[in-house]
């Protein structure tokens, strides 16, 4: 219990540091950092960076929770690196999210500063069930960023899908074996009782690595997942997809999924539908946006 509350007073000290040293600063934009959430316990959080496809544009990441990082070199590296650089913000599911609203409205705040700033395949995220399918706002000024491109088809701003879509494994073929499997998203491991009652089905986590879990995708003609990239990725592969929500973010992707539960998805899991030209759609919109990206970052 100490260990936590000294935890939580560190991490708001750091924030209060970074919100403070970066306001005060005067704004420039000497490179290009690409701020998201660098998680690789979660493969989809962390291929969905732009600086890992446009290097020529960017290929510094920035790991948006070191606003709020315990540690001191690690805020003082991000204080660093938002006040001499442009911000490219994304991938992820960033928007209508606490977890990341103090930072975003902070870099809202240097607009007023002649900071460039591109928020790209972002998209929202709100873990709120009254919320899903219903949002038609974020929780941030989308007008304070140069240029806006979303993951999310029907809102305000650029539809840019997640741009983990220009990774070249998506260029191999696979012949699917089996019928149907499961990706469950990390969290699920914890429901004991969920997996038990499924233990039978083949089925994966979305912590793995990406070779495995695209693998796991190429060999399944239907997947069931509460993972979004699970989702974003099967769609891509022209797999038939069962999408159990636990977030916002499914809900307003261009393509829409056979919604279902835990309960009900092995019987209607065939209700899902094939998409075709998915990826080469989403490929075609991010090099697109990245060359607005590069003309405006010059």
């Amino acid at each position: 219990m100490l260990a936590k509350l000294y935890k939580s007073y560190k991490k708001n000290k750091s924030r209060k540091l970074a919100t403070k040293e970066i306001l005060k600063a005067p704004q420039r934009n000497d490179g290009v950092v690409n701020v998201y959430r660098s998680k690789d316990k979660n493969v989809g959080d962390y291929y969905c960076a732009p600086q890992l496809y446009f290097p020529e544009i960017c290929n510094e990441p920035l790991d948006i929770f070191d606003f709020h990082n315990p540690s001191t070199s690690k805020v003082q590296n991000f204080i660093s690196k938002v006040n001499h650089n442009a911000l490219i913000i994304g991938g992820g599911g960033l928007l209508n999210r606490g977890s990341f609203e103090r930072q975003l409205k902070l870099f809202e705040e240097l607009s007023e500063k002649n900071k460039k700033m591109v928020i790209w395949g972002a998209g929202h995220n709100s873990k709120s069930s009254a919320e899903f399918g219903k949002i038609t706002s974020y929780n941030i000024d989308i007008s304070k960023y140069g240029l806006v491109g979303t993951r999310d088809h029907s809102m305000p701003g650029e539809f840019v899908p997640c741009a983990s879509c220009m990774h070249e494994i998506f260029d191999k073929n696979y012949e699917p074996q089996h019928e149907v499997g499961i990706i469950f998203h990390t969290k699920t491991e914890k429901n004991k009782s969920l997996l038990n009652k499924l233990a039978e089905i083949p089925h994966t986590f979305n912590h793995t690595n990406l070779d495995e879990m695209i693998n796991f995708l190429g060999d399944h003609k239907h997947i069931i997942t509460n993972s979004y990239h699970a989702m974003y990725w099967g769609m891509m592969m022209n797999r038939k997809v069962s999408v159990i929500p636990n977030s916002s973010k499914f809900y307003d992707f261009k393509y829409q999924p056979n919604f279902t539960t835990f309960d009900d998805c092995l019987d209607d899991y065939k209700n899902a539908q094939e998409y075709s030209g998915v990826l080469e759609e989403c490929r075609e919109l991010n090099i697109n946006f990245a060359k607005k990206v590069k003309e405006y970052l010059s």
